[in-house]
């Protein structure tokens, strides 16, 4: 490892997410040692539209660094003197357009989940010849409302500074980490810490291009033919690089000024390295939604049971590739903040864990989030959320075991996909032979989640001692890139900490009586996005 004994060396995270934005630092051996993390206001503007403003991220990734190093130095830390380099991980095709000339967004950001796109995806699937699965075979993605090409298609379509922008060469596109490191490395009149002047960096890491639909998936560049068949100006899109590499200096009026940013991912494939995935190993992240990516190696596997072909990660501009089978699920926390937030049946996201406990099991209800529709593997924008087999006997114990179970049977749903299209050969199985789940996110502090999961899945769940492995992730990037760690340091777990192990506690045929009744819930979501109107 890099330094001496004696040298504090720290690499730090910013982890900029759906609902907030975190900044951690690490020690040497890849521990947390200070944090601060700050929650931003979503925007609601219409029903199924969801947005952000740019700003306000900017802002708070400013004040999580501020704070941070506060609270590093209030412990005798000298983290200033001893980063060596930032990575960054952030919510996936959420997507900015701004202003090259004046560094000012044109629209709001608009989020992953926002589905205000729906019309535009009927058309083109009409249009073109492949249908929905038109770009499959080059960016391993079906035309959904989930992925950045289609926002940006809406912004082009729908907002007149965006059209000007465009027409006149001035527009930028990026998701949430191209708009990070442009402002980060300098933006519009950046300088450095001698003073001399810095042009923000416009580009993208290969994992959150892959969540585009832009992408080649075996090039890693921005495929014309799609550019061609969308009406996408190829100037507008950001230099595409690894996962792992140096980008560029943090400038002045931010924190940690000439600070090297070497490394970014999209948070799923950040986590997938903090987990330390190699291939045939899996792991879910349970989040605002939930996210299970399986490695499968070099090699592209495409799905034929509903899944994402994605990048897992790549260490560097001249290593391998490895790819991944990705199954995203929209609705996972996000409907227990619904419970919390619009309904008031907790008053905080940890007090499910005990309502749900008060009852033995859901009482016969079934809960489906498809609050903006069913991503994988159903692919239904028409669903809409429902609570099924409610009687008087119901109380707000069973709902809220019934929404803790909806996350663990939406994870089954895309397992059991993985499963088929992986195949046994595409699977690490323990020295027991039973494959393991390794999950992380905020969720999983939940041990009846867990458990719920683990007997829904009928196999074991392992939860690192350090769940936040999205942060994690993007450090050993950066940290790899600025020469703290190498990657057999980083595979052989710099740190090893306890794990908790779940096992399955239900009986096979109780198992598959509560995944054929969830199927049967799933069916009645769909069609139903007419109701509103």
């Amino acid at each position: 490892m890099a330094g001496t004994a004696e040298e504090e060396v720290y690499v730090a995270s910013i982890d900029q997410g759906t609902t907030s934005t975190r900044f951690i630092v690490y020690g040497r051996h890849a521990r947390p040692v200070a944090s601060h993390q700050l929650e931003f206001k979503q925007h609601y503007p219409e029903a199924g539209w969801v947005e952000h403003d740019p700003m306000e991220i900017i802002e708070s990734v400013k004040i999580c660094m501020s704070e941070t190093l506060g609270k590093a130095a209030a412990s005798g830390l000298n983290v200033d003197a001893g980063l060596k380099a930032i990575g960054i991980t952030n919510q996936r095709e959420t997507t900015v357009m701004w202003s090259k000339s004046t560094g000012l967004p044109l629209y709001n950001a608009i989020v992953w989940m926002d589905v205000r796109t729906s019309s535009i995806c009927r058309r083109l699937e009409s249009e073109l010849s492949g249908g929905r699965t038109h770009f499959v075979e080059t960016c391993g993605l079906p035309i959904s409302t989930y992925f950045s090409a289609l926002k940006l298609l809406w912004l082009m379509e729908n907002v007149d500074a965006v059209k000007d922008a465009v027409r006149a060469g001035d527009a930028l596109f990026g998701t949430i980490d191209t708009w990070l490191i442009w402002n980060l490395t300098g933006g519009i009149g950046g300088k450095d810490t001698d003073g001399k002047e810095l042009l923000g960096q416009h580009v993208t890491d290969c994992s959150n291009a892959s969540r585009t639909m832009l992408m080649n998936l075996k090039a890693l560049d921005w495929d014309k033919p799609t550019l061609e068949a969308l009406g996408i100006p190829a100037g507008i899109l950001p230099k595409i690089i690894s996962n792992s590499e140096k980008i560029g200096v943090v400038a002045g009026g931010f924190p940690l000024a000439g600070v090297s940013i070497s490394g970014c991912l999209g948070d799923q494939h950040a986590a997938m390295l903090g987990q330390l995935c190699q291939k045939g190993e899996a792991k879910s992240t349970y989040g605002t939604g939930a996210f299970i990516l399986l490695n499968t190696g070099e090699e592209v596997t495409q799905s034929s049971h509903g899944l994402l072909s994605t990048i897992a990660y790549k260490l560097g501009p001249d290593v391998p590739t490895n790819y991944a089978l990705e199954g995203s699920i929209a609705i996972a926390g996000a409907a227990v903040q619904w419970l919390r937030d619009s309904l008031g049946i907790i008053s905080s996201a940890a007090e499910i864990e005990g309502l749900a406990e008060s009852v033995q099991d859901s009482g016969g209800i079934y809960f489906v989030p498809a609050f903006n529709g069913l991503f994988a593997p159903w692919w239904r924008d028409d669903a809409r959320g429902i609570c099924i087999g409610i009687t008087r006997f119901t109380n707000k114990g069973h709902i809220a075991r019934a929404v803790l179970e909806s996350m663990c049977f939406q994870v089954n749903d895309v397992l059991s996909s993985m499963h088929k299209d992986a195949g046994e050969a595409g699977e690490v199985k323990s020295a027991e032979g039973e494959f393991l789940l390794r999950v992380d996110g905020g969720a999983t502090v939940n041990n009846l989640l867990m458990q719920i999961q683990a007997d829904l899945l009928g196999s074991p769940v392992v939860r690192p001692a350090d769940i936040e492995t999205t942060a994690l992730g993007a450090a050993y990037a950066a940290g790899l890139a600025a020469g703290v760690w190498t990657k057999e340091e980083i595979f052989a777990g710099l740190h090893k900490d306890n794990t908790t192990v779940f096992c399955p506690k239900l009986d096979d045929a109780h198992r598959k009586k509560r995944g054929d009744s969830w199927y049967k819930a799933v069916s009645r979501s769909f069609d139903l996005a007419d109701l509103s109107l």
